[in-house]
């Protein structure tokens, strides 16, 4: 299996990983989960991630800020597991992590790096195709 090929394996096994600890800390199954990899950052997006009873609350200014906590604190508890996974199938340790809710979308990033700065711009959805997709940075 050449090095590509690899990392494309990582970062399809991880949405899967991912997509199963969302829905099972949860109950909600987020409707994608898109994994970018480069060689210091994993970068997990899961798509409406949010319940239905999350988005309503989301829509005033508290609530939103709500479902931001709630969300963090989700994190917080869990992201042990994930980042075991990340070190088992990158055979790289992760030093730092954190989330971002974004209430608006429903969308969840989830940022594991080796200490390096890490920006998040979401683009406007143009019809999410895929349960589960992955892509390498660079390709």
């Amino acid at each position: 299996m050449s090095e590509k090929q690899s990392s494309e394996a990582i970062t399809r096994e991880l949405a899967g990983i991912a997509l199963a600890m969302q829905t099972e800390r949860t109950g909600h199954t987020p409707k994608a989960v898109t994994v970018v990899a480069s060689d210091e950052t994993v970068v997990v997006t899961l798509h409406e991630a949010l319940t239905p009873a999350e988005k309503m609350l989301a829509r005033t200014e508290s609530g939103a800020s709500k479902v931001e906590d709630y969300h963090r604190a989700l994190f917080a508890v869990s992201c042990d597991e994930l980042r075991k996974e990340i070190q088992r199938l990158t055979g790289r340790r992760v030093r730092e992590a954190a989330v971002v809710v974004e209430p608006a979308t429903g969308a969840i990033v989830h940022a594991f790096t080796s200490g390096t700065l890490v920006q998040i711009f979401q683009l406007e959805p143009h019809g999410l195709a895929t349960h589960v997709s992955a892509g390498v940075a660079g390709d």
